[in-house]
């Protein structure tokens, strides 16, 4: 048996709007396709306190844990979609009612298809939409950029053998 293991590639994964617990979104296949997804960091926050007659170090103590927005990047969609009605929904309120947040999964998915790894963002909210510029020079897809704040996110492995096993 060989026991070789090998990282996934990069290039295969889904996203899905999952919700939350006032609010709920079906997953189509529009939303789950993206070119490009960055933002998948955490850190701690550091704050450093000088000790009295110490002069070799500073003692750095940890603060809560920072993450950057999650960015979600793909070819424009002309259909209507439930991330993208959401999206629209929110940044076009002018804050008269209240963001409703959503949960976010970005699915890593293995040669097969059957998910490796899965991050789940809580209480997702859009902070940006962008569109690329339209240039009549370029022959290239149009693309939008979907940027989000939350709250943290959380990681989870899960087996593939389980997954193919239908566990």
């Amino acid at each position: 048996m060989n026991n070789t293991y090998y990282p996934p590639p990069k290039f295969y994964f889904s996203v899905s709007l999952l919700g939350s617990g006032t609010a709920s979104a079906s997953v189509t296949s529009i939303d789950s396709s993206f070119q490009e997804i960055s933002g998948i960091e955490a850190e701690f926050g550091v704050e450093e306190v000088a000790e009295g007659g110490e002069n070799r170090f500073v003692h750095r103590l940890p603060k809560q844990a920072k993450y950057p927005p999650l960015v979600l990047k793909r070819g424009v969609v002309t259909k209507s979609s439930a991330l993208g009605d959401w999206v629209s929904t929110t940044l076009n309120s002018t804050l008269s009612g209240p963001i409703v947040p959503q949960n976010l999964m970005v699915t890593l998915l293995g040669p097969d298809a059957n998910p490796l790894l899965a991050w789940t963002f809580s209480n997702a909210w859009p902070l940006k939409w962008v569109t690329s510029s339209l240039n009549s020079s370029e022959n290239e897809v149009l693309t939008e950029s979907l940027e989000f704040s939350y709250s943290y996110f959380t990681r989870k492995t899960i087996d593939p053998t389980a997954a193919s096993a239908g566990v």
